[in-house]
């Protein structure tokens, strides 16, 4: 039995097991790795019952901390949201493999034949707060791109993740993979998190996913090498030239379908020009809708809408709450979203091609929108099966993380005795 109070030792012990599977997983056959998830996928279902009662005990638990509303709708698994946990291990394992495939190949006036291969990165840490269903994409999609995953998720969601977890180790199992390949942190314990940040020996990536707190931590203290997921200060500009109708499905879709999404809007810029006219409507159907609108000194004039602050401005909320303002134009749009974005997703709604080639070319967010919800900032909604988390540094990856993402690559060179001169 693991000593739960040694953390670095039990850490150490998962990190050496994951790195051992890796080895394994590298080579593992495509057939594999589907049959492992459709396994996983019927032990889900098969184990609906049971999920749910180990949900029922997280949003116990999650009620006495005092979660808000929008947090405990991310906890809470029903037999709806298990149905997606499947439908997402079944388009995952549906998908091709990345691994081996070529992405490009040359020859060389030497005679050399240079083909550049895709890989697996190794072992993966995902560290993520409430939501449990990340358990089943992030485990899913490591090990579609062949790498060995440590998963360590929010003490909210514990009992959620410790079922849905069983349910991929059944499913590595039942195709003959090493069970280590998809390990989950069995404590709630915080210094677990400290001791994955400084595995350098053992973990090749970390991909925080969660609030700005978490991600932070990741990024100051991490000596592993971070995919970071930031938060959603999700801007939508509404253009003197957009259309009313699209403009009300749109916002009031963005803003309202799932407020504890990351892809939810969190502030609306109006131009000055259809404040009379789209932007009464906006606010007036957000109002009616149950939203609360913070708007600037202009937006105040509408009845019902509150004084924004200072702290409005590039936060994300997670909640039935919106930030607005009115701006001159679409330069002013722009340098406010430059100005508090978190370079995770931005919209424009306009039928003008000039404007939106403009908000496309200035704005450097990893997804950038025109005239469709923001909630569409997914990967299972980019055509990606799923994601592991919506990546907005620079670096290797960005956007929707899929299974494509978690690789990199090695060049195979062929020579026929071939020297250089």
């Amino acid at each position: 039995m693991t000593d739960m109070t040694n953390i670095p030792a039990l850490m150490q012990d998962i990190g050496a097991r994951a790195k051992h599977a890796a080895a394994e997983l590298a080579f593992a056959p495509a057939q594999a790795k589907q049959q492992a998830l459709e396994a996983a996928a019927d032990a889900v279902w098969a184990a609906r019952a049971d999920i749910i009662a180990a949900n029922a005990k997280d949003l116990e638990f999650g009620r006495d901390k005092g979660l808000s509303d929008a947090m405990m709708d991310r906890l809470m698994l029903n037999e709806a949201r298990i149905q997606g946990i499947v439908d997402g291990l079944r388009a995952v394992a549906a998908q091709d493999d990345p691994v081996g495939q070529v992405m490009e190949e040359w020859d060389r006036p030497s005679g050399l034949h240079i083909k550049r291969v895709r890989t697996p990165l190794g072992v993966i840490g995902v560290i993520y707060e409430s939501r449990p269903n990340v358990t089943a994409d992030a485990g899913a999609l490591c090990l579609k791109a062949g790498n060995a995953v440590i998963l360590r998720g929010g003490s909210e969601s514990f009992h959620s993740s410790g079922a849905i977890h069983a349910c991929l180790v059944q499913g590595l199992a039942a195709a003959g993979l090493p069970q280590d390949a998809i390990q989950l942190v069995p404590t709630r314990d915080r210094a677990a998190v400290t001791e994955m940040l400084t595995m350098i020996d053992y973990i090749d990536v970390i991909v925080p996913r969660g609030g700005k707190g978490l991600v932070g931590l990741v990024q100051r203290e991490a000596r592993v090498p971070v995919f970071a997921h930031l938060e959603g200060i999700v801007h939508i500009y509404v253009d003197k030239e957009a259309d009313p109708v699209k403009a009300l499905k749109v916002v009031m879709n963005a803003k309202t379908r799932r407020t504890g999404i990351c892809g939810s809007a969190e502030c609306l810029l109006i131009h000055r020009d259809v404040l009379d006219t789209i932007g009464q409507g906006l606010i007036k159907a957000l109002l009616e809708a149950g939203v609360e609108v913070r708007g600037d000194a202009t937006l105040q004039a509408i009845p019902g809408v509150t004084a924004a602050q200072d702290n409005d401005w590039g936060r994300e909320y997670l909640d039935m709450i919106i930030a607005a303002r009115v701006v001159d134009d679409i330069d002013a749009a722009i340098t406010h979203i430059n100005t508090y974005s978190s370079n995770h997703t931005d919209c424009i709604l306009t039928e003008d091609d000039a404007a939106a080639e403009r908000f496309f070319q200035r704005l450097d967010s990893a997804i950038l929108m025109r005239n469709a919800s923001t909630q569409f900032a997914d990967g299972g909604e980019f055509g990606m099966g799923a994601e592991i988390g919506i990546a907005t540094g620079k670096m290797h990856a960005r956007g929707p993380v899929g299974a494509m993402q978690l690789t990199s690559f090695k060049y195979l060179v062929t020579g026929d005795g071939t020297v250089r001169g």
